[in-house]
């Protein structure tokens, strides 16, 4: 903690040899010269380290000098919380002292003593590994349940707090002293946040202890080693009163400092609020720790606390500030705090306006994450709140033969909101963090817009062709290449399928890639070149022959190829059932004789099967979940376009064949989106080669397993996409002439699941290899 200290500031210098005279003969060692420093924080009350000549170190803690507000800054509260606690063997500095003589430096001020261990500024210690984290965070809640198990009426503390009415008197404490500290005027959102509180104030709730009031890791001190805090400091704010108070403020400050708020976009802000709502691992180990009567977990009014919490650290900064005005303010960064104020109400009525947001029974079976499920969260508002809306903006500009193969200001508008919200890359583990099992309902999500993906730079081909850098490429070709994908600054398109053989074989791939002393010379014609149109489309990765002598397995290359190479030429779009899926377009592209850098090539020559199969595995559950995203959205169109329109005098929903429809496609789509969790959780256990039988397999009989009740079926490649066939056709069914037309998206989602059926495999290939498995597992038995 010694780097924690500095010169002591001008405005807060205290009489050195006042003191010195003052505890000379009550403390050992005063007889001589005494040092001093000032600690670097502390906005409320100064604090001093104080050192003797033979080395001991103390803590003298005092009120701020000039005008305060009533009641606040009281130091005699402190010195007494803490000595009562320090006889109950909870960790806080030792008290050796009480002065309330203002005349010997100014103030009233405490002694105690100073505490070696290790001290974090930061109160969510981001700077650490998760392995040295955890168990610091978790020691810190642990600490605050061992302080809400003491009987505050034995220790001494009887008449320390006020009795009954907590909340209340919170509310009206932290208002009053909000709108005594303004200096600029009323925020709207601190008077919206009040309202709330004052119209919320949770009922008849008795549970009362004592609690610190401003729990948070930056006010405790950690053993030097060990996950083990061995004091707490700062108890100016301590009083009886509701322990969830103390768990929110304790939980908000270890996922965000109060000063990141001012720099957090809106997005971020909730998914922060988000985080809050529904992460419970260190809130767990503060329950588990709990020796009194347990809570309800969690509290029915959670999100009270936590925007309580929020409107009085609101408070808190406002006074702060109106402090650094008067020029007694204990910190020279107390002007900075008025930008907080701001978001921390907006965050507060975040919370105001929020439900408890339990996680979906499926998720809960399968082992969701609650941070995996706080970006799907953050990832399905964002949908409704900037995608959707934009949609058919977006559709007006990529049908208009002006501008359809221009790129769409729309578009590279959400990319950045997504990015300031955090919403990035969300496909990649290694950036993202997510398991492939935590990104498929992501993926779900996504599916529902055509413009989702792209917004989440998470869309195809570019997904699949950065899986190959990250895992195959060079760090020169990482270097060029992947990193401006990944900053979606650039697109790829990725060149396998021919116009002149069956490339549903990929062994019949004739596109030469021939080596000529440093450089590759890629000759052949390719089709079905998806996202070429793109004008950002910069990188083809071409699928060729470099061996053809080789074994059927090992004469096919992979090669990066400029788009602006010469010889790469453009032949035509390509349509699908008449749409042009402008500007990302599939294009038939000759190249002609181009010539490209022997470093082009990826991993090496006739490694391009390998690469294919690491690149279709996760690529696969990838567009299935995508095409479930779009069978849900035909779904929820189909419902509600039967619960409205009628014919023959009566609702479509009570046709009977209807009704059978919706419950056919409602069936269909929750077991292809367990087959393909199925397939992304052995992904993540085992790696791709172990899942590729579960991707490609269809059980020869119905397996039923009563311990998780998932049936095990067919492969998600051959029926996903064949289900959304169905369910989008059954939807254009029940729309009639409606839902073939430009005014509805189902004619559209139709002409891209169906195409799936054929792209990355058509549906035979796929049950071949269903068969084959089967078949040769059930020989060996």
């Amino acid at each position: 903690m010694m780097e924690d200290v500095i010169e002591v500031r001008p405005g807060h210098k205290l009489n050195n040899e006042s003191l010195r005279a003052y505890l000379q003969g009550k403390i050992e060692g005063m007889e001589s010269g005494l040092t001093m420093h000032q600690f670097k924080y502390g906005e409320s009350n100064p604090t001093y380290l104080l050192k003797t000549p033979r080395g001991e170190l103390y803590v003298l803690r005092k009120k701020p000098n000039g005008s305060l507000l009533p009641g606040a800054h009281r130091v005699d509260r402190e010195f007494q919380v803490i000595s009562a606690l320090c006889k109950q063997g909870f960790p806080v500095p030792r008290p050796i002292l009480y002065c309330n003589d203002p005349s010997v430096i100014g103030t009233e001020f405490y002694l105690m003593s100073y505490v070696k261990g290790r001290h974090f500024s930061d109160s969510t210690l981001s700077g650490l590994p998760a392995s040295e984290r955890k168990p610091l965070l978790l020691a810190t809640f642990q600490t605050l349940a061992k302080l809400h198990s003491i009987d505050w009426k034995t220790a001494g503390l009887e008449g320390y707090g006020g009795k009954g009415d907590y909340c209340s008197r919170q509310v009206s404490i932290w208002t009053t002293n909000y709108l005594k500290a303004v200096t600029d005027g009323v925020l709207p959102e601190m008077q919206e946040l009040t309202k709330w509180l004052e119209t919320n104030i949770p009922a008849g709730d008795q549970h009362i202890s004592l609690i610190h009031g401003d729990f948070r890791v930056d006010n405790v001190i950690f053993h030097p080693t060990e996950p083990r805090v061995v004091a707490v400091l700062d108890w100016e704010l301590s009083t009886i009163g509701h322990p969830m108070a103390d768990l929110a403020f304790a939980k908000i400050f270890s996922f965000m400092n109060p000063a990141e708020m001012m720099t957090q976009s809106p997005s971020a802000l909730k998914r922060f609020c988000i985080n809050m709502l529904v992460d419970n691992e260190f809130t767990n180990a503060y329950y588990t720790a709990l020796m009194t009567q347990p809570h309800p977990q969690p509290h029915p009014q959670w999100s009270f606390f936590l925007a309580l919490s929020l409107f009085r650290m609101a408070s808190i900064v406002q006074g702060v500030y109106a402090r650094s005005v008067r020029g007694n303010a204990s910190s020279d960064r107390a002007t900075l705090f008025m930008a907080m104020v701001k978001p921390l109400a907006e965050g507060g009525l975040y919370f105001a306006k929020s439900k408890p947001t339990p996680l979906p029974s499926l998720l809960h079976f399968i082992g969701y994450s609650s941070r995996a499920f706080v970006t799907l969260q953050c990832v399905k508002d964002f949908i409704v709140e900037h995608v959707y809306p934009v949609e058919k903006a977006y559709y007006e500009h990529a049908s208009n033969p002006v501008t359809m193969w221009t790129v769409s200001s729309i578009v590279e508008e959400l990319k950045v909101k997504a990015q300031d919200a955090g919403l990035w890359n969300l496909f990649l583990p290694s950036i993202s963090g997510l398991s492939q099992l935590e990104y498929a309902p992501m993926a779900e999500e996504m599916g529902r817009s055509p413009l989702a993906s792209e917004a989440f730079n998470c869309s195809a081909p570019d997904t699949g062709n950065m899986e190959v850098l990250h895992m195959y490429g060079s760090e020169h070709q990482k270097e060029q290449w992947l990193k401006p994908l990944l900053e979606g600054k650039i697109r790829s398109c990725f060149a396998m399928t021919e116009p002149s053989v069956a490339s549903s074989d990929a062994t019949n791939i004739t596109c030469a890639i021939t080596r000529d002393g440093d450089q590759y010379i890629v000759h052949g014609r390719k089709w079905w070149t998806s996202g070429a149109g793109d004008p950002r489309c910069k990188v083809a990765i071409v699928m060729g022959v470099t061996n053809p002598n080789a074994d059927r397995l090992h004469r096919q290359s992979m090669i990066l190829v400029p788009m602006d190479a010469p010889g790469v030429k453009k032949i035509r779009p390509l349509s699908v059932f008449g749409y042009f899926d402008a500007p990302h377009g599939h294009f038939e592209i000759e190249f002609d004789n181009v010539r490209v850098p022997v470093s082009n090539l990826i991993l090496g020559e006739g490694r391009g099967f390998e690469i294919a199969q690491g690149r279709l595995g996760p690529g696969r559950i990838h567009h299935c979940m995508r095409c479930i995203g779009v069978a849900e959205r035909a779904y929820e169109m189909m419902c509600e376009r039967a619960l409205t329109r009628k014919a023959f005098d009566k609702l479509l929903v009570h046709q009977q064949s209807i009704r059978t429809t919706i419950a056919e496609s409602r069936v269909e789509i929750d077991q292809c989106r367990l087959l393909v969790l199925k397939a992304a959780h052995a992904i993540d256990r085992d790696g791709y080669k172990a899942a590729r039988k579960e991707v490609c397999r269809l059980a020869s009989t119905v397996r039923f397993d009563l311990a998780c009740f998932l049936l095990q079926v067919a492969a998600i490649k051959a029926v996903v996409p064949s289900m959304a066939c169905r369910v989008v056709d059954r939807a254009i069914q029940v729309h009639g002439g409606m839902g073939v037309c430009q005014d509805l998206p189902l004619a559209y989602m139709y002409a891209g699941v169906r195409t799936l059926r054929i792209a990355d495999g058509p549906d035979i290939v796929h049950l071949e290899t269903v068969a084959k498995t089967e078949l040769k597992a059930m020989a060996k038995l």
